[in-house]
């Protein structure tokens, strides 16, 4: 579904300083139905090659391709989720849902149904009059989320999407999003530097080095799906935890 090879990254600010490389030869593959997970250090350029996936920054070398096709820019097949909710405050729950499907010229009736099938998985029936300042941040990302499964994209893409939230809301919308992806079976990239996170999410974690990155390593977790119920129980996931910790923390990955 997703196939990144040897893609590379240079950032040149003005003639008087040295090119930033950023991304240096990475290679990514996502399988459809996937959920892979991207960690690494901050700065590393985690967020720069979800940007590149999403169509919405350049690259220098390699290719770039979704469902086969070369990405040239931004597509119907993918949809982004931020960190910082990126909701429209002037807009309701039910405005920010359908405001993709807004612009693709859908009817009225396509985007009442899609809102309300939508705000029932999310499990923000009743909120759909409210507007981002009247949300909890955790619901907030939750219309987030709801907007990008609005336009029925092949791929999610989602930017470190519960970061900025308290550790008891994150790890509910981890759950949350766990469910999603077993109810529509997405193929998702997730951009993480949380070692628990990718691990609880992911099939498969891509570990990127310190900028300019590289892929040092990619790490099959090896848990089923379903997850289950505690996960955190499962020997198989602090067995993870501990190995991706431990790959972290070699020479080449600092």
């Amino acid at each position: 579904m997703i196939d990144v090879r040897q893609c590379r990254k240079v950032y040149r600010a003005d003639t008087t300083r040295e090119p930033l490389v950023v991304l240096d030869g990475v290679d990514l593959h996502v399988s459809e139905g996937e959920v892979v997970a991207v960690l690494g250090p901050s700065g590393c350029g985690k967020t720069t090659l979800l940007r590149i996936v999403a169509g919405l920054a350049s690259w220098e070398g390699g290719e770039v391709r979704v469902g086969g096709a070369p990405v040239t820019g931004p597509g119907r097949d993918r949809a982004m989720v931020f960190q910082d909710f990126a909701l429209l405050p002037w807009a309701t729950v039910s405005e920010n849902i359908a405001f993709g499907l807004s612009l693709r010229g859908a009817s009225a009736a396509e985007r009442h149904d899609a809102v309300h099938r939508l705000v029932g998985m999310i499990g923000l029936r009743g909120f759909e009059d409210r507007y981002p300042s009247q949300l909890s941040g955790g619901m907030q990302q939750r219309v987030g989320l709801a907007r990008a499964l609005a336009v029925e994209p092949r791929v999610l893409l989602l930017d470190e999407p519960f970061g900025s939230l308290d550790s008891i809301t994150r790890r509910g919308l981890q759950d949350d999003l766990l469910a999603l992806h077993q109810e529509t079976g997405k193929t998702v990239l997730l951009v993480t530097h949380s070692v628990d996170e990718a691990a609880r999410l992911a099939d498969r974690i891509v570990l990127l080095s310190p900028r300019p990155a590289r892929v040092l390593d990619v790490i099959d977790t090896g848990l089923p799906r379903p997850r289950p119920a505690h996960l955190e129980r499962d020997a198989r996931f602090a067995a993870l935890k501990d190995d991706l910790w431990e790959r972290l923390k070699q020479p080449s990955a600092r």
